[in-house]
């Protein structure tokens, strides 16, 4: 495998008034393509300003940060929203949905800002649409959808621009707990078609869908483990 996402003492700080908070203290982290990835912890950990640096909706304070080889860390506003749109499909707790917009109109926006034409934007959309279950909801509008519908639709605009990584923020907030396991096994089933996926959680059940887990604390990697998948018992004495 190689290494999609590498960063090296990364460290992200905040002035609040006079008081200086560190939500990042020297985070050393390597995904390689092709890994389903849970960051787990408390609320105030971190794992939130790490994953809006990958999704490069913020800048490190200090550290270096490489995707796909290119030094993201150092990129002006204008290269940041130019990674985020080809290398990054954003999945977020409240869908973000467009209401006056039918499905396959939101799940078709990213196209819009990438400049792909009309027709060929119909297309990748529905296409998109097909591979979470809801081609036949095309022309409903999210307020004609249930909640795990809505975030079916999130994750097809995640898919539509044929992202690097699906980034992932606490997917399954929102929804009750049959639709969350749904919306799990979906992704399950996107990261064995070879999609990298980055989720942020602070739910054991879910974070146990991925392959990995990096435990954050007080801006710092805590742990750093492989799930391991409980396997039947051997028939074997």
């Amino acid at each position: 495998m190689s290494t999609l996402i590498k960063t090296s003492e990364l460290c992200r700080s905040y002035q609040m008034g006079d008081t200086t908070v560190h939500a990042l203290n020297k985070v050393s982290i390597q995904i390689e393509v092709g890994e389903y990835v849970a960051f787990m912890g408390p609320s105030g950990s971190g794992k939130t300003t790490l994953m809006n640096i990958i999704g490069c909706l913020d800048v490190p304070s200090s550290g270096e940060f490489w995707l796909n080889e290119q030094l993201v860390s150092e990129m002006t506003n204008d290269d940041l929203a130019l990674v985020r749109n080809k290398e990054i499909g954003f999945v977020f707790q409240t869908f973000n949905l467009l209401p006056r917009y039918n499905a396959l109109e939101n799940v078709a926006l990213p196209l819009v800002y990438a400049g792909i034409g009309e027709k060929e934007r119909k297309e990748r959309a529905m296409e998109a649409l097909e591979n979470v279950g809801l081609g036949s909801r095309y022309h409903h509008k999210p307020n004609e959808l249930s909640g795990g519908q809505r975030q079916r639709v999130a994750i097809a605009r995640a898919l539509v621009n044929k992202p690097s990584i699906i980034l992932a923020d606490e997917p399954t907030g929102a929804l009750d707990t049959k639709t969350s396991y749904e919306i799990m096994n979906l992704f399950d089933e996107l990261h064995a078609k070879g999609n990298t996926i980055i989720m942020v959680t602070h739910e054991e059940d879910i974070a146990q869908y991925s392959k990995r887990i990096v435990r954050m604390r007080d801006g710092q990697v805590e742990g750093d483990e492989l799930v391991v998948k409980e396997e039947s018992i051997s028939e074997e004495k």
